[in-house]
């Protein structure tokens, strides 16, 4: 019955990963015209930000956080918060940085720009750790054990004591 109930979630979640990654993929394409440079970047940035919404609502709804013991639930996934926050900070700066070097001109050659190509790498580098962790996230989130009281919960209770 749990599992009915996350599977649209975990394709929704799903479904946002894999436009983050259309968009790490095909964005240069859009290069020729800078108002559908900015707004692709900031679709990418949007569905990151719902990407995030979406596991915060699914740590809202489970029975370890309705029980009050947040600190496992952050303690358990923190690897996967702090990945895409520094992931959501590199897509920023870099989408900023180079609107901000082809605004003039949109076919301007930008990877000779000392500094960018590094971050440009890195940001890329950054997008295969919050892949690989946002959809361990989803997955996780989708056992059962989360959404009810069982031994273990009670046994991490016991050790916050």
């Amino acid at each position: 019955m749990l599992v009915e109930r996350y599977r649209p979630i975990l394709y929704l979640q799903y479904f946002l990963l894999l436009i983050d990654l259309f968009m790490n993929s095909f964005i240069e394409l859009m290069r020729f015209e800078n108002v559908i440079l900015l707004v692709m970047f900031v679709v990418q940035d949007v569905c990151i930000i719902f990407a995030v919404i979406v596991v915060f609502l699914l740590f809202f709804n489970t029975y370890i956080f309705q029980a009050g013991l947040v600190n496992i639930l952050i303690n358990k996934f923190k690897m996967v918060i702090g990945v895409t926050f520094i992931y959501f900070g590199l897509n920023v700066g870099l989408h900023v940085w180079e609107m901000s070097l082809r605004w003039k001109s949109p076919n301007i050659y930008v990877w000779d720009t000392p500094g960018f190509l590094p971050i440009f790498v890195i940001q890329r580098a950054g997008a295969v750790l919050y892949y690989y962790f946002y959809k361990r996230t989803a997955l996780k989130l989708g056992d059962p054990r989360f959404y009810q009281d069982s031994a273990w919960i009670r046994k991490e209770f016991e050790k916050r004591r």
